[in-house]
């Protein structure tokens, strides 16, 4: 009997781990199967939009890094080893641009400082002038800017951890040995920051990549925006799973690199007494202050107080509320909600048998599905796209009676599934952590009294996995209810969500509208990073 129930706990496993894995193995056999065809494509795609894209792309890429580096590294270091007014504030305050999806900073820039927005207009009133006075934002340099302000927050995180732990006793002793401020910074401090730095660096470079929304809006050529377009507009499927694997082999290069980084991580596992002298980071005054001060709050004023406000401004100019869509609104918002709810709920079960297995029975399959699972949130939601309909074309051409493109695309099977693939890392990455604060004498304990197995799961570990659970529930719901490629491809018809709709109408110039599912998408995100700046404060 015992055999039998862990023959069928291994099935599951194996046929789990083969639905997550199945739309990135999709796309690495469609570019297997290469043929004259696939040939001709890609050979026409390398003459004509592929420079643009890998060009575009790159120099994207290099633009976040440079800025997200800066952001996060410089706010990191002012709150770390320096003490100035409002310091613990900006601690957490510096974590709430992660609340602003990439799309809406976007959106709520663009209304603001194009052409006809009331920062051109007012300027050209003011001092009689005529036609652009600003720049057009909408372009690879005005995309990094909005990539930067709203991703800086993980290299911010990352190098916060890493600078807190030892940096300030580390600085102490190189002050008593002579060395100057400067000095103690770039040689001492920054770099035990390093690896974190790397880290949340590649992170960001990975939402950047799996961005569809700010891409599409500026109208840059970017990887995602060109597998868009060849599935939907110019209806080759070949072309787009081509792209979709280009942009995969970066994305597992990046994954790569941030798991190396993460790796060469290494934080202090003793006490550190914060009321001492050594450990108190460097108190300043007057214009030093006054810089540092300036430094924390430029990147929260540009990253969230300024888009919010704007965003504010377009909800109230026009009409007036009452004209808004409030019933549609409420459908949107009730939409987002069950389906984010629904995944929330499937990927946290997921989870919580992933981690289980792995802490009652730690074998070879075990580690496989888990390391499979982990990899699916670094896949962009495009390429998750492409894996599962690739497969859904195959089988309706040689079965068209199957009815299996019916069930994954008229209905919300095939988005939860792809939000599943994106998102139980999410729930399982929770999960992991709380079962690391469960000690492993519990379970020697429990089983001495007779109770193992999965009734060990219900009764021991499942009251200390309560709050872990509730948090991987929050941040899979949360970023259901923002991821926008997938959905925009995915979706049944008349199932829109709020990120859909913010972008449609945003699209369509009635950022009006369009303020209002943002400001709620924002409202939503808002959530998780309360959240983690309570954990942040009490360590």
């Amino acid at each position: 009997m015992v055999l039998s129930s862990r023959l069928l706990l291994r099935c599951v496993l194996a046929v789990l781990a083969l639905l997550l894995a199945l739309p990135v193995l999709t796309v690495l056999f469609s570019w297997a199967q290469w043929n004259t065809e696939s040939g001709d494509i890609l050979g026409e795609m390398a003459r004509t939009v592929l420079p643009d894209y890998v060009g575009t792309s790159l120099l994207l890429c290099v633009l976040v890094s440079v800025g997200v580096v800066s952001m996060g590294t410089v706010s990191a270091a002012a709150v770390t080893l320096f003490d100035f007014p409002m310091r613990r504030s900006f601690e957490w305050a510096l974590l709430l641009p992660l609340a602003m999806p990439a799309y809406v900073v976007a959106y709520a820039y663009t209304d603001y400082l194009q052409f006809s927005g009331p920062l051109q207009t007012t300027t050209r009133e003011t001092f009689g002038l005529q036609g652009r006075v600003f720049p057009e934002v909408r372009n690879v340099w005005g995309a990094a800017c909005v990539f930067t302000l709203a991703l800086y927050p993980y290299v911010y995180l990352l190098a916060r951890t890493a600078l807190s732990e030892r940096a300030n006793h580390l600085m102490e002793a190189a002050r008593l040995l002579g060395a100057p401020l400067s000095r103690r910074i770039l040689r001492v401090a920054l770099p035990l920051a390093r690896p974190a730095i790397a880290a949340g660096t590649a992170l960001a470079l990975m939402e950047t990549l799996a961005d569809f929304g700010v891409s599409s809006y500026f109208g840059i050529q970017t990887f995602t925006a060109g597998i868009y377009k060849a599935w939907l507009v110019m209806d080759n499927r070949i072309a787009a799973a081509q792209l979709a694997t280009l942009l995969l082999v970066v994305v597992v290069i990046l994954l790569a690199a941030e798991q190396r980084a993460q790796s060469r991580l290494r934080f202090s596992s003793t006490s550190v007494d914060r009321h001492g002298t050594e450990s108190q980071p460097l108190k300043l005054h007057g214009v030093s202050a006054a810089v540092m001060w300036m430094i924390c709050m430029l990147p929260v004023l540009c990253g969230f107080v300024l888009p919010v406000i704007f965003m504010f401004r377009a909800l109230l100019q026009g009409d007036g509320l009452l004209d808004l869509p409030w019933s549609r609104f409420v459908q949107w918002s009730l939409t987002s909600v069950s389906l984010g709810g629904i995944t929330a709920l499937l990927a946290v079960g997921a989870a919580l048998l992933l981690a289980a297995q792995a802490r009652l029975h730690p074998n070879w399959l075990t580690r496989q599905v888990t390391g499979v699972v982990s990899l699916g949130y670094a896949v962009p939601g495009a390429v998750i796209v492409v894996g599962l309909l690739l497969p859904v074309g195959w089988v309706q051409a040689t079965w068209p009676q199957s009815g299996v493109g019916f069930w994954l695309t008229a209905t919300v099977l095939g988005l939860v599934w792809a939000y599943l693939v994106r998102f139980v890392a999410v729930a399982l990455q929770s999960v992991q952590s709380g079962y690391a604060r469960v000690p492993a004498s519990l379970d020697d304990s429990a089983r001495m009294l007779g109770t193992s197995g999965f009734s060990l799961v219900r009764r021991v570990h499942w009251p200390l996995l309560k709050k872990p659970v509730a948090t991987a529930t929050l941040l899979v719901l949360v970023d259901v209810m923002k991821e926008l490629p997938a959905t925009l491809v995915l979706r049944p018809f008349n199932t829109d969500t709020l990120a859909v709709m913010a972008y449609q109408l945003a699209r369509d110039e009635r950022l009006g509208e369009a303020a209002l599912p943002s400001l709620a998408l924002v409202l939503v995100g808002l959530l998780p990073v309360i959240l983690l700046s309570r954990t942040l404060r009490r360590h």
